[in-house]
């Protein structure tokens, strides 16, 4: 068994490195999971017969599913203590996965990732509680790094294997091929992790949990359907706005008033942790708009199969195991340079995604993948530490879940208003386009002006209006990616707003 480190000075042993690995390995199996469910969306819009809003569902209600659960870690580690939460998150996890692969229709399919969601959603703030309170403070840049190794080669796997699969057989592989992983996860776990901190949890609030819970959900619903629905010329939007509001007015006046609530906001009265806070939601904003747009434009727009998609969508993944050659070091020499760096860095890359045109090489998707993995990577380390460096021992896990929270939170919100602006910026240019196809337009006279489009004495309507929505459609997906270039612009500055942990 291994308690609790306060003593920065404390030994560290063979079973400080088991549970890292333990960790590591139901990371790496999360993180494939997501990546590679991202890689066969376009597949599945067909097989489900789905809109591009509707089918980003299977990511955003995942997400959303996870965000929800994320909070119940700390209360559900100190109840069931860490093995037992690793045992249930594990096994609701792999048989949630199984189940996605059977699934019939999107409303399964959905209704099957949100238990995904939920059920893993404790693997990354327990794993990352769980390193932090095990070993001593001074270590903690290194065993993140490390941590973020299993992080980064989940990602990288994903989408390879998910293209390779889905392009021998179907999308349904992609999530059986999870169900292996889990297994093994659950026999590591089962032999590396004790049941630290269990029966040390509080009352549970389930006043504060429903209100949340409801806020969130709602709030997720409203950008969901909205573009759908016409926003608020919709009744449906307009109550699922008021619920949102209502439910977190409750969570926020519940949580000060009552005298065990469901998160402990006191622990936004310290600096650090509030800041790294607000940098997880950004960061989230960051982490997977990318893989979620690339797919589509690549085999919608440009034709690419699944298999090439997934190696150039694996550019990511590279890129963070690039930046882990200097993430320690600059870390603990200038830690909110490191995280400021990092953001820079993606803001660069979300800037030449949008100087990309309908004639883009795999190189152009390559590289500005590798550069947002590279910032990403060198930008989480620090945002974590940083977080948690002021943070005691015993706060590190219900941290965690707060931290996660707002992550995976951040995550849907964006992957939801950039798949909104993609479809509505598409439709204005498409219908600011679209009347040059007339055959009312006197220029389309001219064979010498429009050229290939003539076949014989006749015009190509149909082939010119497939080309005019091709342009439209990159257009939607330009826009977006410099909405999150400019997301990662905005969130650099703050970087600067944390305490030194060494002058702490």
């Amino acid at each position: 068994m291994v308690s609790v480190s306060t003593d920065d000075n404390a030994p560290v042993g063979l079973r400080h490195w088991l549970i890292l690995a333990t960790v590591q390995i139901t990371t790496l199996t999360f993180g494939m999971t997501i990546t590679a469910a991202n890689v066969v969306l376009p597949q599945l819009k067909g097989a489900m017969s789905a809109t591009p809003d509707q089918i980003a569902w299977v990511v955003t209600f995942n997400l959303v599913a996870t965000a929800i659960a994320t909070p119940l870690t700390g209360w559900l580690a100190q109840t069931l203590g860490w093995r037992n939460l690793l045992f249930v998150s594990i096994t609701g996890f792999t048989i949630f996965s199984g189940l996605c692969g059977l699934a019939t229709s999107l409303e399964s399919l959905v209704f099957f990732r949100v238990g995904q969601g939920a059920f893993g959603a404790p693997l990354l703030p327990l794993g990352q509680g769980m390193i932090l309170a095990t070993f001593p403070r001074r270590l903690h840049p290194m065993a993140l790094m490390i941590w973020g190794i299993g992080g980064v080669i989940g990602p990288v796997m994903g989408p390879i294997l998910g293209g390779i699969i889905a392009e021998a057989t179907d999308w349904r592989w992609v999530f059986f091929m999870i169900v292996p992983l889990g297994i093994i996860c659950f026999f590591v776990a089962a032999i590396s992790v004790g049941n630290q901190e269990k029966g040390t949890a509080r009352k549970f609030d389930f006043t504060g949990f429903i209100a949340l819970a409801l806020a969130v959900g709602a709030a997720q619903l409203v950008l969901d359907r909205g573009q759908r629905l016409d926003w608020f010329e919709s009744p449906e939007i307009i109550i699922e706005t008021c619920i949102m509001l209502v439910s977190f007015y409750i969570f926020i006046v519940h949580s000060f008033t009552s005298e065990n609530p469901f998160l402990n906001l006191r622990l936004f009265l310290d600096r650090n942790f509030a800041l790294g806070c607000l940098m997880a939601f950004a960061m989230g904003w960051l982490s997977y708009t990318p893989i979620v747009l690339f797919p589509p434009l690549l085999q919608e727009l440009r034709g690419y199969p699944d298999s090439l998609v997934g190696y150039l969508i694996a550019a990511r993944g590279f890129g963070n195991w690039l930046s882990f050659l200097i993430v320690v070091q600059f870390t603990r020499l200038a830690p909110r340079s490191a995280l400021a760096v990092g953001l820079a860095c993606q803001a660069i890359a979300g800037w030449q995604m949008g100087q990309l045109s309908i004639n883009l090489t795999e190189f152009d998707v390559f590289w500005t993948n590798l550069l947002h993995g590279f910032g990403f990577g060198l930008a989480y380390t620090p945002m974590a530490f940083l977080a948690f460096s002021t943070l005691t021992a015993k706060d590190m896990v219900e941290g965690s879940g707060i931290f996660n929270l707002l992550r995976h939170f951040g995550s849907s919100v964006f992957i939801s208003i950039s798949v909104a602006i993609l479809i509505e910026t598409a439709a204005w240019n498409y219908s600011d386009m679209a009347p040059v196809t007339s055959p009312f337009n006197e220029l389309l006279r001219f064979p010498d002006i429009i050229g290939e489009w003539m076949s014989g004495e006749t015009l190509d309507f149909f082939a010119l209006s497939k080309e005019i929505f091709r342009q439209a459609q990159m257009i939607g997906y330009l826009n977006a990616f410099h909405l999150f270039g400019l997301a990662a612009a905005v969130s650099t500055p703050v970087c600067f707003l944390f305490r030194d942990p060494k002058k702490a």
